[in-house]
């Protein structure tokens, strides 16, 4: 099941040349989730390559203007593409007001649209994953999301299995699934004899906008990603304190000490530049990246190796269609 996230916003509250407002496409297996629609975001998917997909849930972090302003264009263009597939949108409490108001603006719509608040602890359960809300700290009703996996079997042992009598066939998975068998000799094998330790899945988190707080260490802790903002950098931390948000240092910070395989850095100000804001955070946790906007990590099983940064420019199809605004 490949699993990837595509940066196709990663400017702060003010979008530049090169970087438009926030937003994440999430691709798990057929699955498209977005995490925040700031204003452009259906351009941007059509500019990063993948398209203007059909989105199964978009998940807003916070109702600040650049982390929702794409969302009413968006809605009203899968209407006149005659979407019919309900879609849900989750987010803090006051989503339901927000998108009634902007109703006025993007008019009827030719699908079901589910509204959600959500409140930390209530987990969004999906096919073999679930989304779980985390609170943020920023000021305002803000959620930072985890994307869960469901553990998998352990590895089963082919030969173990064939030194044990078992045929391949269905027993094979039985076996797997944790059930016992019996042989026609009448040796009962168990799955502990053919099967490995379970395996867990994969943990991705995105924190949105918010200072350094707890709860999104806890979330994050062995996360395969940490997608994070990093709005300043340290020589501001306390406009980054009273503001809500978390510098570049803060990040790398929270990083190591939730023990993530890598952090991306994003919601970048244009005060910095994007390799003053690497190097800060690389002075405390190596494994950081920030990406540019149609860039995306690859997440692979964890036996199968490390998540890895895919520069727009090395995907032909990408960049084709992103232009010079990917750099």
């Amino acid at each position: 099941m490949d699993l990837d996230v595509v940066f196709l916003g990663t400017a702060g509250a003010v979008p530049t040349a090169r970087r438009g407002a926030a937003a994440t496409l999430v691709r798990r297996g057929g699955d498209r989730l977005l995490i925040d629609c700031g204003e452009g975001t259906q351009r941007q998917l059509l500019r990063s390559g993948t398209g203007l997909v059909d989105v199964d849930a978009v998940f807003v972090t916070h109702l600040h203007a650049d982390h929702f302003l794409g969302l009413p264009g968006m809605l009203k263009t899968f209407a006149l593409r005659g979407r019919e597939r309900p879609l849900a949108v989750y987010g803090p409490r006051g989503l339901r007001e927000l998108v009634r108001t902007l109703a006025r603006v993007f008019g009827r719509l030719s699908y079901p649209l589910d509204l959600v608040e959500l409140d930390p602890g209530r987990a969004v359960v999906l096919d073999g994953y679930r989304v779980e809300p985390v609170a943020t700290d920023h000021g305002v009703a803000s959620l930072g999301f985890a994307l869960v996996e469901d553990g998998r079997p352990g590895r089963f042992d082919v030969a173990a299995a064939a030194a044990a009598g078992v045929p391949p066939g269905p027993l094979y998975g039985e076996l797997q699934r944790g059930l016992a068998v019996t042989l026609d000799s009448g040796r009962v094998v168990a799955p502990g004899e053919v099967v490995g330790p379970g395996r867990a899945g994969r943990r991705v988190v995105f924190s949105g906008d918010t200072r350094p707080c707890p709860a999104l260490v806890e979330a994050a802790a062995a996360a395969d990603l940490l997608v994070l903002e990093a709005t300043f950098m340290d020589a501001e931390s306390e406009r980054a304190r009273e503001t809500g948000h978390t510098t570049a240092l803060q990040a790398a910070r929270l990083a190591a000490s939730a023990q993530v395989s890598l952090l991306a850095l994003t919601h970048l100000s244009q005060r910095s530049l994007p390799r003053e804001i690497a190097a800060e955070a690389r002075t405390v946790f190596p494994g950081t990246v920030v990406p540019r906007d149609f860039d995306l990590v690859e997440v692979p099983f964890r036996e199968r190796g490390e998540p890895r940064l895919v520069r727009a420019a090395d995907r032909p199809v990408a960049a084709a269609g992103a232009g010079p605004a990917s750099r």
